[in-house]
């Protein structure tokens, strides 16, 4: 279970006109907590106007690096982005939670690899860390970036990204795509069928991918995914993390059952039993009970309230996330998930 601890901000820089990236400063007890795989996010906590905001921002710095460094990239009518980007300063203090999150690499310098990875916007930020990884600890991997963005100062880690593929030129390959200005070596447009099969069956294709990272809107990568997919690209090869869903899930109040369900929720090592509706989803019922159950977005997209179901079954009305063998042995997102027996024993503890 998530523990939050408060950190300060050791240096803030500004990326792009919307964006800027923090470091914190970790206490040597805290280090062991900190400690991170490429791609993993944290999740922040922290009042704005008076109500508590928590927010999911993936790491962008190496593993071995020793720095806890996100990005946030301010988004209309965000209300922490713009916060962030407008208030935060250097010594501030956020509550901050302990890495996670499933879109990860790990290294293995025993084998050499090729990885590629297709990144919009802030997308880059655990695409950045993965490269980063790959480059520093697999040292004769090679790794393939294809970049989306509006314009050269839209784009995050800019410069930071042409230093690294300066630094290992041998290695690191960049495609940048640009939508609203034309750029030397760079394509127009966006990331779509016809870029993904540019990549694949053109230029690299004389290279096999060992593995695929795709971060984004939804619509970027459903778009890579499939046109992998027509390539002949296993499943198993293409990892993905969405940041934003490409709409929000209407709840339709007949599609969920009515009456209620006697639901057991574990969390923290204590069982506490309630009467809930059907129409709530579990993570609803379970801050209602005022228990401290994990979550973030609460959107779908993020993995902050992933449990288990130890006894009854719920359904999900959007799932981006857990594959068919992870439903089957029982994982859940509460804040998608309805019950739809009787009772239900839900452990957010066994994931």
């Amino acid at each position: 279970m998530s523990t939050f601890h408060n950190l300060s901000v050791q240096e803030i820089t500004r990326e792009t006109n919307k964006s800027i990236s923090i470091s914190f400063n970790v206490p040597s007890d805290l280090k062991e907590s900190y400690s991170f795989k490429a791609g993993q996010y944290i999740t922040l906590k922290t009042n704005v106007d008076g109500h508590e905001v928590r927010r999911d921002y993936s790491l962008c710095s190496s593993p071995k690096s020793g720095e806890l460094k996100i990005a946030i990239k301010e988004v209309k009518d965000g209300t922490f982005s713009a916060y962030a980007n407008t208030k935060i300063k250097v010594g501030d203090v956020l509550q901050v939670a302990p890495p996670k999150g499933r879109f990860i690499f790990e290294p293995n310098d025993s084998k050499t690899k090729n990885i590629a990875a297709f990144a919009a916007g802030s997308g880059i930020t655990p695409v950045l860390s993965i490269i980063k990884c790959a480059l520093e600890e697999e040292i004769h991997s090679k790794v393939i970036l294809v970049y989306g963005n509006k314009t050269t100062g839209d784009t995050m880690f800019l410069n930071e990204l042409l230093e690294l593929q300066h630094k290992y030129k041998d290695r690191l390959s960049i495609q940048f795509v640009f939508s609203q200005t034309q750029e030397e070596d760079a394509i127009f447009g966006r990331i779509e069928k016809s870029t993904v099969n540019l990549i694949v069956k053109n230029k690299y294709k004389h290279i096999d991918i060992d593995a695929f990272y795709l971060c984004g809107p939804e619509a970027m990568i459903q778009t890579v995914k499939h046109v992998l997919s027509d390539n002949g690209v296993d499943e198993n090869r293409i990892h993905f993390e969405l940041f934003k869903a490409a709409k929000p899930v209407d709840i339709v109040e007949e599609d969920v059952e009515s009456g209620n369900t006697k639901i057991t929720i574990i969390v923290d090592d204590e069982e506490t039993t309630f009467e809930m509706s059907k129409k709530q989803t579990i993570l609803e019922a379970a801050l209602d009970e005022d228990l401290d159950a994990p979550y973030s977005c609460q959107g779908g997209i993020c993995s902050s309230c992933l449990a288990r179901i130890k006894e009854g079954e719920a359904t999900m009305r959007q799932n981006n996330i857990l594959t068919e063998k992870e439903i089957a042995q029982g994982l859940i997102l509460t804040c998608q998930a309805h019950p739809t027996t009787p009772t239900i024993v839900v452990d957010y503890d066994d994931i």
